[in-house]
């Protein structure tokens, strides 16, 4: 994957229906090892996959994670998540759906309520940040601790 080189940050795009057009980044990669994912919802391949709360769940985790396996992450290496949501009564299947992705790795995590999204059928948002272990330190082996 081509990236965009400013110093030491590292850009890196994926093609998006949105990148161009907003400009921005899916991922960002920063010297200390910080990786920040965008936010990601249900739009796979540039269409929007509107099915209930937990698969739009599923699926903007999904784009996420996507991102972090592109540059040799995964999801034993995220460290914080955020969920932005537009309804309170599809918390538990958010969270479930964060469970299922995430318990063994038990990042920071925040659950969001807020007003809406670009397009009205998209219910869920997710962020994601990661940590590239870097040569040297106890935790380069990439094991969750």
């Amino acid at each position: 994957m081509s990236t965009h080189d400013a110093g030491a940050v590292r850009r890196h795009p994926s093609g998006g229906p949105y990148e161009e057009t907003i400009g921005y980044s899916r991922a960002v990669e920063l010297p200390t090892g910080l990786v920040l994912v965008s936010g990601c919802t249900s739009v796979i391949d540039g269409v929007i996959d509107a099915g209930t709360p937990y698969e739009q769940t599923v699926n903007a985790f999904g784009v996420a994670l996507k991102a972090l396996r592109d540059l040799g992450l995964g999801a034993e290496h995220v460290v914080r998540t955020r969920m932005y949501l537009t309804h309170a009564r599809d918390v538990d299947d958010v969270g479930r759906a964060h469970k299922e992705l995430f318990d063994a790795v038990r990042p920071a995590a925040s659950m969001i309520i807020v007003s809406g999204f670009i397009d009205p059928s998209l219910v869920v948002e997710v962020e994601v940040e990661a940590f590239r272990p870097q040569p040297g330190t106890p935790a380069h082996a990439g094991e969750a601790q």
